[in-house]
């Protein structure tokens, strides 16, 4: 059982060292040494925050939220470190998922792909 998290340990290390990782680390950075960018960062992600409890709480979003939202983001997509940071973001985001499709194989290949008809 070690062994399986020393692997995993490992994983972390070559996505801490990975150029997607670096990536994101210097757009990131680059957004928190901006005061305009980093305002419409924690904007954005308290808006993000705020939408995800009241949909985990199972509360109703409002139509004046969702267009708030909506305002939010195409605010912060339209700054270039900020817009740079999410596609960083999202090529990491990428690189996590193949991982994580490639880590639960077996677990797939023993109950099966519920989107695959069983034989």
């Amino acid at each position: 059982m070690a062994n399986l998290y020393d692997n995993a340990y490992d994983l972390e290390k070559a996505i801490r060292n990975s150029e997607e990782f670096q990536g994101l680390k210097e757009a990131y950075e680059a957004v928190m040494n901006d005061e305009i960018a980093k305002k419409m960062f924690d904007d954005f992600r308290q808006t993000q925050i705020t939408l995800q409890q009241k949909q985990m709480q199972g509360e109703e979003i409002s139509e004046e939220e969702v267009e708030q939202a909506r305002k939010v983001v195409e605010t912060v997509q339209q700054h270039d470190q900020i817009s740079k940071l999410m596609e960083e973001e999202q090529r990491l985001n990428t690189v996590i998922n193949d991982i994580s499709r490639i880590i639960t194989k077996p677990l797939e290949e023993l109950y099966g792909n519920p989107e695959e008809p069983q034989q």
